[in-house]
């Protein structure tokens, strides 16, 4: 008997739309510049959206940025995607705009074809998954590096004659601004600058003095939070007595365009009087002064590695502790309070010595045992109300408690000598005054 079998019939598998984005990049934060990012990225969604069998997967753009390097974020957030496999096709203008680095271009390029992701300059009219892409992107790519080079190397120029003439290529601190090579001062934030000055000779320590600016909304040059570090560079830059130093940093190369302090491996420029200056000489030298002497007296030993060295957390604000050298002896101290102060994280300082015994205890030993401390111990919770959660590397845990050291143990000899000067030194202040 005949059998006959229906097949159903399935209807064709239609073909998916090629997944376009498009990459645009401007070498400058100017105007004109932005203009034309802003430019680009409508041509390119208007052209891909338009594109019958495309479908529109995003325009990235990078605003500012080099060429040389991978770290733009739009750049590498586009490579994420086409890793995620969300992109077929990338529209770009020209080889220089996505990369002038020939490193970084083939590496990049190739990558993409292995994901099977082609891309497109315009300009060359190349497609890198076609045979002979590679080869003309290798010679052009060549180019765009050597025109990157030149563009350095004028650059370069541009500044050293500036330097030999006695002129700032630049100026981006508190309390000037550059018109035609000149600092001229700005009024309100040249009081700023004597304030700083002002209080670090009163006694102020350079983190004490950055809480106060953030406290009474005085803004940096960019408007950003005051840091300790700030307070560092403004304390020991002669440009506010009215001198330059140029050339102080250099660029290594133009490729990586990293830039390192200058120790001798390009002449530095001594400019005396080159402008008007808003803390006067003796000032100037009376902090540096000052700046030595406290650096002398307290200072953080950062190459002190001991057992406990990254195993102590603070409960209140996560922050590693740190090793210190005080006037009553080595303690440990939280990053956020050594640094910041008792606003931002209000942890106590643990003496050193009352850590070791604590943590013998919790050990079980007579002593302080470095290797078993690194053995057992995986890390040291230190708590509100001087206690110390101890985590063993088996899992458990178990609590202490440390006592303070009492007025008379902390009140040592050189303490109390340099209690002694400073009162002498603030009577003296008070004799010139009246």
């Amino acid at each position: 008997m005949q059998k006959i079998i229906k097949k159903v019939a399935h209807p064709p598998k239609l073909e998916r739309k090629k997944r376009v984005a498009a990459y645009a990049r401007v070498s400058s934060g100017k105007d004109a510049m932005l203009h034309s990012l802003s430019s680009q990225v409508a041509y390119y969604s208007t052209l891909i959206q338009k594109h019958g069998d495309w479908e529109y997967a995003g325009v990235y753009a990078d605003e500012a940025m080099t060429g040389t390097k991978e770290s733009r974020d739009e750049f590498q957030r586009l490579l994420a995607d086409c890793r995620a496999g969300c992109i077929d096709l990338i529209l770009t203008k020209s080889i220089s705009r996505f990369a002038r680095n020939t490193v970084t271009l083939l590496e990049t390029v190739r990558e993409l074809k292995l994901l099977e992701v082609d891309v497109f300059f315009e300009e060359q009219n190349i497609h890198t998954q076609s045979s002979e892409g590679e080869l003309m992107m290798t010679i052009l790519a060549s180019y765009a590096q050597e025109e990157s080079l030149s563009a350095s190397e004028n650059q370069k120029w541009r500044i050293k004659r500036n330097f030999e003439a006695g002129k700032p290529w630049d100026c981006t601190i508190l309390g000037y601004r550059a018109k035609d090579g000149v600092f001229e001062i700005v009024p309100e934030e040249a009081e700023t600058v004597r304030l700083v000055f002002k209080w670090y000779l009163d006694g102020f320590g350079r983190q004490a003095i950055a809480n106060r600016l953030n406290e009474l909304g005085i803004p940096t040059r960019f408007e950003k939070s005051w840091h300790q570090d700030t307070i560092r560079k403004m304390l020991r830059n002669e440009k506010y007595t009215g001198d330059l130093l140029l050339q102080k940093t250099f660029r290594t190369d133009h490729l990586t365009k990293q830039t390192r302090i200058n120790h001798g491996e390009l002449p530095m420029y001594h400019v005396q009087d080159a402008h008007e200056p808003i803390i006067d000489r003796a000032t100037f030298d009376a902090v540096q002064q000052e700046l030595v002497r406290r650096a002398e007296s307290v200072h953080v030993k950062p190459g002190s590695s001991t057992a406990f060295t990254g195993k102590i957390r603070c409960g209140l604000c996560g922050k590693k502790y740190r090793r210190k050298t005080t006037h009553t002896g080595i303690a440990w101290v939280c990053a956020t309070y050594n640094t910041k102060g008792k606003k931002y994280c209000s942890s106590k300082q643990i003496p050193e010595e009352t850590l070791k015994a604590v943590t013998a205890k919790v050990l079980g030993c007579d002593l302080f045992d470095e290797d078993a401390f690194a053995e057992r111990i995986a890390f040291v919770s230190a708590l509100p109300n001087n206690a110390l959660e101890f985590t063993f590397t088996d899992g458990h845990s178990e609590n202490a408690t440390w006592q303070d050291r009492s007025r008379s143990e902390s009140w040592t000899a050189e303490r109390r000598q340099a209690a002694a000067e400073k009162t002498r030194k603030r009577s003296e202040k008070k004799c010139q005054e009246q």
